[in-house]
């Protein structure tokens, strides 16, 4: 073999590894995302540097996406075990009220102390919260979009309860910094979601507990068989995405110094799970994509600054969301890519002697 055609080869097999790998359509649909508001927006990925901190469309894209990030990375945990989390939009919420009630009522809101009290009460009501999820579904036996449905239902109800249906509102630095401040001039929330995405992938990437999940989400019947203790997965998985839920809670309460009770964490299980989808993590369970969930997240987000930077109308708003996610999906199957085509191949196009001698054939067989 000469030495050009072995560097073709290489070539051909790098370009087919590229094109197999699981994150080349998210990643294309977020470049092409990107560059499109790029051309009707001026300056959009332009990133400078404004008191003393990054400022730019790209930044916020990412501060913003930071709760979603880690709702969407705790989803894909659940999801990978054929589970399904509904109730972590009531736990952001119930995260977020707590913080906020708890501050607001303390005698020193703006010290260090409060902070890292209320941000730990927080957190453990939400470790709880996500106990009992996981109870439900892998000792209870009910199903999991039934056992998380009960605390979307009720959850809201106490985060209303905790806020006494109002709007409660802190003025506390320190808790800004969690949501809105910024840390050697990067956003805190970008950088706590960065931690919390890489201490996810060293433990379930670099231990067996990645495999064990993938293993019960995969074949549950083989993972019993072997002695894999489900249970405890199942349960694990539930607590990891409540506390994932109350961090990205704790973000966005902080983020606006308020906790509303009623319209915190709005529908943001819906947008987690596209998130999952998008990023390559079938809805069966077994193999899942952190580093798709995270490029999931971030289209998710940027698709929302697109439509706000076109001026779509607020009704359509949903509509339009809608309608870009279903072209991604589609965009980004195989089969659906496969059918196209193989509907190309089968069906060239007709020369004129062909297309002139087709009707008097079936005249003579007529």
């Amino acid at each position: 073999m000469t030495p050009q055609r072995s560097k073709a080869t290489a070539a051909g097999g790098l370009g087919k590894r590229l094109a197999g790998h699981p994150l080349l359509w998210p990643s294309l649909v977020l470049l092409a995302l990107l560059l499109g508001n790029a051309l009707f927006t001026d300056g959009f990925l332009s990133v400078g540097v404004r008191d003393g901190h990054l400022y730019g469309s790209l930044i916020d894209i990412a501060q913003l996406g930071a709760p979603l990030i880690l709702v969407a990375l705790g989803m894909t945990m659940v999801i990978a075990t054929r589970g399904i989390d509904l109730s972590v939009g009531s736990t952001v919420a119930i995260a977020g009220a707590l913080a906020c009630q708890y501050i607001a009522t303390s005698a020193h809101p703006g010290s260090v102390v409060t902070v890292l009290t209320a941000t730990a009460v927080a957190l453990g009501v939400a470790l709880v919260l996500g106990l009992v999820n996981g109870l439900l579904v892998a000792r209870v036996g009910v199903q999991p979009i039934v056992a998380t449905l009960i605390l979307m239902v009720a959850g809201r109800g106490v985060a209303q309860l905790i806020t006494d249906g109002q709007i409660i509102t802190v003025n506390s630095g320190a808790y800004h910094m969690i949501g809105g401040g910024y840390w050697f001039t990067f956003p805190f929330a970008v950088l706590l979601a960065g931690v919390v995405v890489a201490l996810t992938a060293v433990v379930t990437r670099r231990t067996a507990l990645g495999l064990l999940i993938e293993s019960v989400g995969g074949n549950p019947a083989a993972s019993r068989l072997v002695g894999i203790r489900a249970a405890g997965l199942l349960a694990l998985v539930y607590v990891f995405s409540a506390l994932c839920a109350a961090v990205a809670g704790l973000m966005i309460s902080s983020n606006v110094s308020s906790a509303d009770g009623n319209n915190a964490g709005l529908w943001i299980e819906l947008d987690a799970i596209l998130a999952v989808v998008i990023g390559g993590t079938a809805l069966t369970g077994g193999r899942f994509s952190l580093g798709g969930t995270v490029l999931g997240a971030l289209i998710i987000q940027t698709l929302s600054t697109t439509v706000y930077t076109l001026g779509v109308p607020p009704e359509t708003t949903l509509v339009f969301k809608a309608f870009v996610v279903i072209a991604v999906c589609l965009v980004q199957s195989p089969a659906f890519r496969a059918k196209v085509l193989r509907r190309r191949r089968t069906a060239p196009p007709l020369s004129p002697t062909t297309a002139g001698a087709a009707p008097q054939q079936q005249e003579a067989g007529a």
